[in-house]
């Protein structure tokens, strides 16, 4: 018996340029969106470099640069405006997360056990339309509602009512502010954020529902042990996917927020907005310092939401 190992197959492959020849036609279609790509996404990144520079205006409206090392970051980290930003922020963008999910899963599940279609229809219609309004309409609408003027409605309603004698100034009250915005976002995004929930509840098996209640199930019990358990996963890509970007939090804030609730409303990406449009000298270089901290936060955020995704469904999402 000859236990000589045989050498393994070398597969060779063809030329670089070769395969880009045979190829090039795909390649061809491809340039164009690599263009777009390295355009549009990374050679604005090469703005980053301005973050250890600080500008100054000069003679003729252009921008002399220094170079100042870490100065910005240093700045940053001392300014207590900053970290309160910050904290708003994070506060912010997770509960308006938490809240949202919820109300979707609970809104999806409702819709599911609706047995008319028709019904069914209208009101993911009727929820569906304030997603497509602007924020800017949005918070005219409810500063509107909420105004201390006579035309508020809610608060001619509630003195009407005798709940309240002067009016709520809403708007303007920092322990106020943030349940309105929260009320606001759900009244606007928790309808669209239900299209996942219901189409993952479309592709539930009847035969489970079936099963349970030949088991004597009642529908509360089929909601919670079939209905729930199918919507575990769902619901932990979604927040997995939307931890990434509780930094990126901007327009909602900006049509709502003013200088009297700064210490509850302010977040990152305003805060950069007002020391670059609404200060008398800008320093680009520390607005852009500001916006490398909250991309590298970010992207930590990205990978410690992947980790997870690894640790509970066995694959990342990157």
């Amino acid at each position: 018996m000859d236990n000589t190992t045989k050498p393994s197959v070398q597969i060779r492959k063809k030329p670089l340029g070769l395969r880009i020849k045979n190829n090039l036609g795909f390649y061809l279609m491809f340039l164009p969106v690599l263009v777009f790509v390295v355009v549009i996404y990374y050679w604005p990144m090469l703005g980053i470099r301005f973050s250890f520079f600080s500008s100054k205006m000069v003679r003729g409206g252009g921008l002399e640069w220094t170079f100042v090392g870490l100065k910005h970051f240093e700045t940053m980290f001392k300014a207590p405006e900053f970290w309160t930003a910050f904290k708003n922020t994070l506060i912010i963008s997770i509960v308006k997360l938490l809240l949202n999910t919820f109300a979707a899963v609970v809104i999806s599940i409702f819709l599911n056990e609706m047995t008319s279609m028709f019904c069914k229809k209208a009101v993911q219609t009727i929820i569906y339309l304030p997603h497509f309004m602007s924020y800017a309409v949005v918070a005219a609408i409810f500063t509107l509602f909420l105004s201390t003027s006579s035309s508020g409605m809610i608060n001619e309603t509630l003195k009407s009512w005798g709940w309240i004698k002067e009016s709520i100034d809403f708007m303007h009250t920092s322990k106020l502010w943030r349940p309105v915005f929260y009320i606001v976002n759900l009244w606007k995004e928790t309808g669209w954020g239900t299209v996942i929930f219901f189409a993952t509840l479309s592709g539930i098996s009847p035969e489970l529902y079936e099963a349970a209640e030949i088991d004597g199930a009642t529908r509360l019990q089929k909601m919670r042990y079939v209905t729930l358990p199918a919507l575990a996963n769902t619901i932990i890509i979604v927040l997995i996917l939307n931890v990434a970007k509780v930094l990126n939090i901007f327009e909602p804030v900006f049509v709502m927020y003013n200088n009297r609730v700064f210490d509850v409303s302010d977040v990152i990406s305003t805060y950069i907005y007002r020391k670059t449009f609404m200060t008398a000298v800008p320093d680009y270089g520390f607005s852009t310092a500001v916006g490398l901290f909250k991309s590298l936060v970010g992207c930590a955020l990205m990978l410690g939401s992947n980790f997870a995704s690894k640790k509970i469904r066995g694959r990342g999402i990157i």
